[in-house]
């Protein structure tokens, strides 16, 4: 797996905002993905020296279409928290 497989996308929200006042990121990762790769991962793509990371796996919603009952899907979520005095410029461009 490549190391720009692993990191789907950043999650902001109002909770993972407040998180990056304290040096923590939150991204939606492979669910294969262990919590060496997704540092590794992190270190490569963005170029910072992540100290720790916590890994959730988040269960699929019960959703409804009329009749039709179905769930969304399971994934996996990571919080990353970077060496102290270090940021990560998700949205440099906008």
């Amino acid at each position: 797996m490549k190391k720009t497989e692993i990191i789907i996308h950043p999650i902001i929200t109002e909770k993972s905002t407040g998180l990056q006042e304290l040096g923590k990121y939150s991204f939606k990762v492979d669910r294969r993905a262990n919590k060496k790769e997704i540092m590794q991962a992190v270190r490569e793509v963005f170029g910072v020296h992540p100290v720790s990371c916590t890994i959730m796996n988040i269960k699929g919603k019960e959703k409804r279409v009329r009749i039709k009952a179905g769930f969304t899907s399971s994934w996996k979520k990571a919080t990353v928290t970077l060496k102290k005095g270090e940021k990560l410029e998700l949205f440099a461009g906008v």
